[in-house]
This record gives C-alpha cells, structure tokens and sequence, in this order.
C-alpha cells in the first residue's frame, strides 16, 4: 500500500485512535470492530459516490462527520462510529486511498486482537504459508483470480483448504482477501498480511529461498546472524526451492542477499559476457 503524505497523516491519526479503543475494548469487541470495519470497506468498495463524498478535501470536515454519523449510528457499535469519524475528518489524498486507509485500520484491529491473544507468531506464519500454497498451485491461483467466478464460490474454495488448520483471526483477513483482492493476486495479498503480521511484532521478514529442507538449529542461527548483521529482530520466511541448485537466497526489503550455487553462475555469465 502506497500512500501520499496527506493520507499517511490521515492513517497514523485513525490509527492513534483505533488502538487507544482497541486497549479498552474486550477480546470479542476487537473483533466486533474488526468485523464492523470489513463491512464498512465492502460498502465502500460497492458504492463509488458514498467513498467519493466521505473522502472529498473540499468539504467541511463538521459535514463529513455528520454523514458519517447519519449513516451508520445504531447500525455499528459506538467504538467503530469513533474510529469512522477519525477516518473522515481527516484529509486523504484520494477515494482509493481512503479505502486503502480503511482497510489498513480493519486489519490492524485483527492483528491487534491476535497480539493480544498471543496468536500473533501463528498468524503470521499460517499466513505465509497459505501464500506458498497458493502461489505454487497455478490451478488454485486461477480459480481465485478469475474475474468471473462467483465471490461465495472463492471463499468457500480458500476454507476447505484452512477450516480448523488456522486461527480464527486468519480465517477472517483470508475470507476478506479473497472477497476483495482490490486487483492485487491473491498469492500477493496473503504475502502482504504476514508481512504487516510481522511489522506488528516490530520485527523486519527475511523471506529465504532454500535448496533443501533448513533444520530448526539452522533456521536458529540463521535468524540469530541476522539480527546481529541489521541490528534489529528478523522474522525468517523459508520456502524451499530446488531449482537453486544449492545455497540459498535472503531477500530483506530491496536488498538481496544471493549465496545460491545458481546465483553465482548467473553472475559469472554476466561477468564473461561484459
């Protein structure tokens, strides 16, 4: 998610306010308010002329507000009436990134009551590797891709493969994923939610490319040299690919690190062909 610097300002004041509810509010609020947040996004997405007038800078904020409170007073729970004010009042760049904000602010709460629950290192892993599923099967990534399939259809698919092998919080970021991918692959999308799972814990993702299977002391100690290299705590992603030869790969943001036997033939036939 990309955004200008009005709607960064924008996103980190309703996101000040969603955690100061989130902190007072029990384990079955924040998911209430998760919940209530994805149904707002739904609305939004339907509904171009409703996105357009809550995220209009020309208005007056008062206004904005009063909308806001005129639509969905009785219809949400007080603490999500909050946290749509704060959204509102505030100035965003545009209507997509004013969606983008509150879909930013549903999962946040998510992964606020999965931190809260200690759930949080589970997430993030089931959802990485749900992303591994699906990027390596070209059948299951067309089948969600498909513009023309039917939503309830996707979903129903997605939770034959995880119903009572992940977290309650999972299965509700996947569903809404899968129901709105927002033009993103889905593969893409579970990848972007273990990442901010893992922003979350403060901690930055390593996603590693392996030629073989890594042991837990090898995973261990790949993640302790890690730590010590970026001075900060890493989160390891390994998947395993043969066609690497041997070695393996470290991607860390932009930077690549590339110790595979393939990467460095690569190289050399960059160097012979200069």
């Amino acid at each position: 998610m990309t955004l200008h610097a009005a709607s960064r300002e924008a996103l980190a004041a309703a996101e000040l306010r969603l955690l100061e509810l989130a902190d007072a509010a029990s384990a079955d609020e924040q998911v209430k308010l998760g919940d209530e947040l994805f149904a707002v996004l739904d609305l939004l997405i339907e509904q171009a002329a409703l996105r357009r007038a809550l995220a209009d800078a020309s208005s007056e904020p008062a206004g904005r507000e009063q909308f806001v409170r005129g639509l969905f007073a009785g219809k949400v729970s007080d603490a999500t009436l909050q946290v749509l004010v704060a959204v509102v009042t505030a100035r965003w760049s545009s209507p997509r990134e004013f969606v983008d904000g509150v879909e930013s602010l549903a999962r946040t709460t998510l992964l606020v009551r999965a931190e809260r629950g200690g759930e949080l290192d589970s997430v993030e892993d089931e959802l990485f590797r749900l992303g591994r599923i699906v990027a390596g099967s070209h059948d299951l990534e067309r089948l969600l891709g498909d513009p023309a399939g039917a939503v309830d259809g996707k979903v129903a698919l997605v939770d034959s493969l995880i119903e009572g092998k992940v977290s309650s919080v999972t299965k509700k970021l996947v569903d809404q994923l899968v129901r709105n991918p927002r033009g993103m692959r889905v593969a893409d999308g579970l990848a972007e939610l273990a990442d901010l799972a893992a922003k979350r814990r403060q901690r930055s993702v390593a996603h590693v490319r392996s030629a073989v299977e890594l042991t837990a002391e090898q995973i261990d100690r790949l993640t302790a040299t890690l730590t010590t290299i970026y001075s900060r705590p890493i989160a390891l992603h390994v998947e395993v690919d043969p066609a690497l030869a041997g070695g393996l790969t470290i991607k860390i943001g932009d930077e690549i690190i590339d110790g595979s036997i393939a990467g460095r033939l690569a190289a050399l036939r960059r160097n012979l062909a200069s």
